[in-house]
């Protein structure tokens, strides 16, 4: 198969070509017609030398014949000659190998069509790394490729999101100082291919693939990738197979969207898969697997109540009860019988034998405390005495209770700023404050909008008992320029009032609430968004480092194990706000 770059491909077969016959004056006007500034003297085929439109001019008025003023020295080539090795763009001559006629003639016009396409062969081919590379960091699954030295080479942002890691930092670094626990390198030795294999990272289980790469008889590489995100997703999977076994009519389509049962929540139930959220389940994984209290922060409606419940569904004290007790729902007057149960008598209206309160309901599990900053300062107090002690006195009782139970609470207010304000105690702050985790708003993951309404818009559709509806892209490019001050919140308002409003099975831009275009509308086009949120997440990021260190008093081995990182990537973010 003859390649683009031999000369065959683009020889001009027909050049205009120079005889005995011809003066200088001759070869002048047909160098002239050419766009090169030479011409080859050719007798019964053979090609004898060349004419240069240099020497032409300087023997214009002489009276002399084409041979004297001719050049013997010429570039002769073959058909398969690659233009690649012509480097200065001279011209060439292609000469038959084995009776040395003329077969054509690479010059100017030639070798400027050539790199033409070459150039358009590079645009192609850049679009097409390109597209490789928002496929490859578009994956669901995580993927991790390593050369035969075990030293990343590729590295996608699922990936990233699981390790906590940089595609920048985890490419050229060794894989085992990147990926804990991986058996790459076995793999890499043994070149046996090892699939649907458990995986324990940070904290979360996981199903990995690990495959050798081979070539010519030999391992170069292998492929690390995350398959499926814990059990959970497993258990889905087998449900929609075994839906489409059973319904037989059901589409593809439909069995892949079709809600499983509730259970218990896990961190995977979580939707999103933006940097900021992945480094949130993260750190809620790690607070899962320890008794230490924590204190979830974010805005109203970002939804902390489901990593309450995924920290204690994952915790060691998840077969015990989860009570949830919303501090701003209950007036101050009865939050204190609410929290703290009261006795046979303690006060008008109670009941004849009295009630437990919710820290006792949730003994041997986990207490929820939601909106803790709008707790009465009286009632902080009494909460500290039950931290402290680890028992409990009724309203009207006059024996204390024991209870075991793991707290977590949740604020959408400053509450350092409330403690400046005299507003919460400083030591009930340093109580609660021992595992911080910060919910981001809606606005600085707006990359989780489309999966947060695709996995939503199935669920309206068994709710409702109706077909499922699909959505417009349009709508889509509107939120992604919407604030969204209720964050997640209001992004379920607004995808359940499309869904009642739409008429038809596909929800279009009409359907959305009056006056929802021009409000609140982030300033920008998409890529200056972008750029706003990487800001905004590395500040973040930075900030919450900067927390813990200086909680840790600097120390770095105890701020990573807090942030649910190595060392190593400590340093490298370190160096990176530096």
């Amino acid at each position: 198969m003859t390649s683009i770059n031999h000369v065959k491909q683009w020889m001009n077969m027909e050049p205009i070509t120079l005889s005995n016959t011809h003066t200088p004056r001759d070869a002048l006007t047909l160098i002239a017609k050419s766009a090169d500034k030479e011409l080859p003297i050719v007798e019964k085929g053979q090609m004898l030398g060349v004419v240069t439109l240099q020497d032409c001019v300087v023997h214009l008025d002489e009276d002399t014949d084409i041979f004297s003023i001719m050049k013997s020295e010429f570039l002769a080539v073959s058909d398969d000659f690659s233009l690649k090795e012509n480097r200065d763009g001279a011209p060439l001559y292609v000469l038959h190998e084995k009776t040395g006629i003329l077969e054509g003639v690479i010059g100017r016009e030639e070798m400027a069509a050539y790199y033409e396409r070459i150039r358009e062969r590079e645009e192609d081919a850049q679009k097409t790394i390109e597209w490789l590379k928002l496929s490859f960091d578009t994956a669901y699954e995580g993927v991790a490729i390593v050369d035969e030295k075990g030293i990343v080479q590729l590295f996608n942002e699922t990936y990233s999101r699981y390790v906590g890691v940089t595609k920048e930092e985890a490419i050229g670094r060794s894989v085992e100082n990147v990926i804990d626990n991986t058996r790459l390198p076995v793999v890499l030795k043994t070149g046996v291919p090892e699939r649907n294999q458990p995986h324990r990272l940070q904290g979360q289980e996981l199903v990995v693939h690990r495959l050798p790469i081979w070539k010519n008889g030999k391992v170069i590489g292998a492929v690390g990738m995350l398959v499926y995100e814990g059990i959970t997703e497993i258990q889905q999977v087998l449900q929609r197979m075994e839906l489409l076994h059973t319904t037989g009519k059901q589409t593809e389509k439909q069995g892949a969207e079709k809600p499983v049962r509730q259970g218990p929540v896990h961190f995977e139930d979580i939707v999103g898969e933006s940097p900021v959220i992945a480094k949130a389940k993260k750190i809620g994984r790690k607070a899962a697997q320890t008794k230490a209290a924590v204190i979830i922060t974010g805005e109203t409606g970002v939804g902390k109540e489901p990593f309450a419940h995924a920290i204690h569904d994952m915790g060691k004290r998840s077969k015990g009860p989860f009570v949830a007790v919303n501090c701003s729902a209950i007036p101050e007057n009865l939050l204190e019988s609410e929290l703290f149960g009261y006795e046979k008598g303690a006060f008008t209206g109670t009941r004849n034998d009295g009630k437990p309160g919710k820290i006792e309901l949730a003994h041997g599990g986990t207490l929820f405390l939601d909106e803790i900053g709008d707790m009465p300062l009286t009632t902080q107090a009494k909460i500290l005495r039950v931290l402290q002690e680890r028992e409990v006195d009724r309203v009207g009782g006059t024996a204390p209770i024991p209870v075991d139970f793991r707290l977590i609470t949740a604020t959408n207010k400053d509450l350092k700023k409330q403690m400046e304000a005299d507003k919460f105690r400083e030591d009930l702050y340093y109580r609660l404050h021992v595992m911080p985790l910060h919910i981001p708003p809606l606005r600085e993951r707006k990359q989780d909008i489309p999966l947060i309404i695709a996995d939503q818009l199935p669920k309206l559709s068994e709710i409702n008992e109706t077909t499922e509806k699909t959505i417009d892209k349009e709508i889509l490019q509107i939120m992604f320029r919407y604030e969204w001050p209720g964050n997640v919140r209001e992004l379920l308002n607004v995808l359940e009032r499309m869904f009642h409003l739409c008429e038809e099975d596909h929800i279009r831009s009409e359907d959305l609430p009056d006056g929802f275009n021009e409000q609140k509308r982030a300033p920008g086009s998409l890529s200056e968004w972008r750029e706003k949120k990487q800001k905004q997440e590395q500040k973040f990021e930075q900030k919450q480092i900067e927390d813990v260190l200086k909680e840790v008093k600097g120390n770095k081995s105890e701020a990573a194990k807090r942030l649910g990182i190595s060392r190593a990537t400590l340093y490298n973010k370190l160096s990176r706000f530096s």
